[in-house]
């Protein structure tokens, strides 16, 4: 049985794993319930949502440690699993399914692995994966051994400790991930008018899921500011909520900018980038600038990453490659070339694979390649009880 009830208590099958720089809770969807209510209230107690502490559930605290992923057969052609992802809130009663978390979907190959929903490779495993929060497929290789994903190797991430066998995740496949355009407005750079009369030129781009850009210095900011310094300022979250509200109004995610947090809690993030400079990471590691091509911080459910989405990592390479996006203006010399690219975050430097072609269309480029490596672990295995009266 995947799960049993107790006089009192009702026991999930469940899997605590490291994906990339996040960490969360994997599901096997058939132990759930179906979408809807009762799903939310159970995921939301398996978590210990809402509460800051989280100290009732598996919740770690953080966003970045307070996710689920929920695996199971695929329900459409060409894909080998279903993957939908959930963001659960701290102090809201709010899950999320609104977009797709690049990190945790480093975790869903190898779960999907060693779960026995897919059937593995000698050396390596390819498992598409269908998102059904965007739903766009994602393929992921797993580094493969006597039949179950690979732990041990030589790659190291920012944000993570020591190294591990790489999972490349291929994202070539979700352009227009919720809004069905790189560039839902149609243009490569708008313009936001604030509720302080001033106005703010932004990029909003959605590939994996949906971003604003602006630049720092046009807020007020350098572009090294760390989390611990962004998140306790009141204004300025204000202020950031302020654009993603008014992007989020401009393409149809909420009715009223002010109701943003209401209306699409997770949706769009806010990205906020400037030129490669040398900073002291979070770590209090130096972060140089002959490293990077240009450095961002990015801001979802009104807080600042600890590291870099692996979604934004996406969206921000595709729009490094949009002649004259906000992105594409702060890259170094010559970095809109390479088929690399390097961002600066606050625990370190991320490098993706980003390769585009010259198009007539309106983002200017096609998207040949797309992805970036990450690690992944399987922590705990176990049963997560929950109270029945909680439960369903």
């Amino acid at each position: 049985m995947a799960s049993y009830l107790e006089p009192e208590q009702i026991a999930i099958r469940c899997t605590l794993m490291r994906g990339g720089t996040s960490k969360g809770v994997y599901l096997h969807e058939h132990d759930l319930p179906p979408p809807g209510p009762a799903r939310d209230s159970l995921l939301k107690r398996i978590m210990g949502t809402p509460d800051v502490m989280q100290i009732d559930g598996l919740g770690g605290t953080h966003l970045v440690t307070s996710k689920i992923a929920i695996v199971g057969p695929s329900s459409v052609p060409g894909a080998d699993i279903n993957y939908t992802f959930a963001q659960a809130e701290l102090d809201k009663d709010v899950i999320d399914y609104t977009g797709n978390c690049g990190n945790i979907s480093a975790g869903v190959g190898p779960f999907a692995l060693d779960a026995g929903l897919v059937r593995p490779g000698e050396t390596e495993t390819e498992i598409r994966i269908h998102n059904t929060n965007t739903s766009k497929i994602i393929v992921a290789r797993v580094p493969t051994r006597n039949g179950r994903a690979r732990v041990q190797g030589d790659f190291a991430i920012a944000g993570v400790p020591g190294t591990g066998a790489e999972i490349f995740l291929d994202y070539r496949m979700t352009a227009g991930a919720k809004t069905g355009k790189i560039l839902p407005t149609g243009n490569r750079t708008d313009v936001l008018k604030l509720e302080n009369g001033s106005e703010l030129e932004v990029t909003i781009c959605d590939v994996a899921n949906t971003i604003v850009f602006c630049r720092a210095a046009d807020i007020g900011l350098k572009g090294d500011e760390l989390p611990e310094t962004i998140n306790p300022d009141e204004e300025l979250v204000q202020r950031f909520r302020e654009i993603r509200g008014k992007a989020a109004e401009r393409i149809g995610y909420c009715s009223d900018w002010r109701r943003v947090d209401e209306e699409s809690p997770f949706l769009p993030f806010v990205v906020f980038v400037s030129k490669p400079a040398d900073y002291v990471t979070m770590a209090g590691t130096k972060a140089s600038a002959n490293g990077m091509d240009l450095r961002a911080r990015l801001i979802f459910m009104n807080r600042c990453h600890e590291s870099m989405a692996g979604t934004g990592s996406m969206c921000i390479a595709s729009a490094s490659r949009i002649p004259d996006s906000i992105v594409n203006q702060a890259l170094a010399v010559g970095a809109a070339e390479k088929k690399t690219l390097s961002i600066g975050h606050p625990l370190g430097i991320m490098h993706v694979r980003v390769q585009t072609r010259p198009s007539n269309n309106e983002e200017g480029m096609e998207i040949e390649a797309l992805g970036f490596g990450r690690t992944a672990r399987r922590i705990m295995d176990g049963y997560v009880y929950v109270p029945a009266s909680d439960a369903y």
